[in-house]
């Protein structure tokens, strides 16, 4: 007797042609377009894009692919860079500093681990948290053109072939490689030795509880001198609309904040899977803040307060 095949159902009635493998790619494509868009929201418009496209196809012309994952990676591709070059205009009309979406992974850093709160799951779960989402890394993609972009993404996180990015990308491989070598150059250029997690987690736990005191010395002790803070309110809630520079600076800026915000509440998140803080009033989250360290000094702050990408966090 001949196995069941994935296109077909227990009563023998033909399903949808690779129905299985189809769905199966949901995860992947959210974690690949996230990645090059920077944007949950976007990222599952694409993939929902990707999938009417395969929907709106004829049973024939499905079951000539011969590979629907591949397939649907093509499409998702091709979508997530028309994106980013629109992306690129509407950006440059964005009111103040544009910061990639912070994604929660339902943790609280206690002494140095995480812990799951048990918050309910979210279409954000879909994400792998690795260090290819750390927001470090997010912002330099940002300065990327968006071939560079794809490409990098494809190849040196996906690990795709360069003659597989060139079909998305719509370039020769050795183009492609040209741009991925590019944009890691970029990343090599801007990346700071970061110590182990619980360091981290040490130093951000350090950091809330002096900005929680009002303690100006303990909190430019914890800021690299050159330190840079921007935040991202998109025009819809109070933000600084240029970098705040200067540990310094920093400092006096942020508890010039908890002055004006009485009853704010400081928790310690995992954001992008990296020891992070995220801000309460009146239990709901108004910033979701990033950090990037050297060693164990403060070097970025990224603090995203534009409400339409806090939705993951309203669980």
């Amino acid at each position: 007797m001949r196995a069941q095949t994935r296109t077909q159902t227990r009563t023998g009635r033909p399903a949808d042609p690779g129905l299985g493998a189809v769905m199966d790619e949901r995860r992947q494509l959210t974690n690949l377009a996230y990645r090059l868009l920077g944007s949950l929201a976007e990222a599952e418009d694409a993939v929902q894009e990707a999938y009417l496209r395969w929907y709106a196809m004829s049973r024939e012309q499905q079951e000539a692919i011969e590979s629907p994952g591949a397939w649907l990676t093509k499409v998702a591709g091709r979508i997530c860079l028309d994106v980013l070059g629109s992306a690129r205009a509407r950006r440059e009309s964005y009111v103040g500093e544009w910061i990639p979406e912070p994604l929660p992974d339902r943790t609280e850093w206690l002494n140095g681990r995480s812990v799951d709160d048990g918050a309910p799951a979210d279409p954000a779960d879909r994400v792998t948290l690795d260090e290819s989402v750390d927001m470090a890394l997010l912002v330099v993609l940002e300065t990327m053109t968006p071939a560079e972009r794809v490409a990098f993404i494809l190849h040196d996180v996906f690990r795709y072939p360069f003659a597989e990015v060139a079909a998305i990308v719509g370039r020769t491989p050795a183009a492609c490689r040209q741009l991925a070598s590019s944009a890691r150059r970029r990343v090599g250029a801007a990346r700071t030795p970061a110590g182990p997690a619980v360091q981290q987690a040490g130093v951000i736990r350090d950091f809330k509880q002096a900005w929680e005191a009002k303690d100006i010395a303990a909190l430019v002790g914890l800021l690299d001198p050159d330190a840079t803070m921007v935040a991202d309110g998109g025009g819809k809630v109070g933000a600084v609309l240029r970098p705040v520079e200067g540990g310094e600076q920093i400092a006096r800026y942020i508890i010039e904040i908890g002055t004006r915000a009485p009853g704010m509440t400081l928790l310690e998140r995992s954001v992008n899977g990296r020891p992070g803080l995220v801000a309460q009033h009146g239990g709901v989250t108004v910033t979701v803040a990033a950090f990037g360290l050297a060693g164990d000094r403060i070097t970025h702050i990224w603090a995203v307060r534009n409400p339409e990408k806090l939705r993951p966090w309203s669980a």
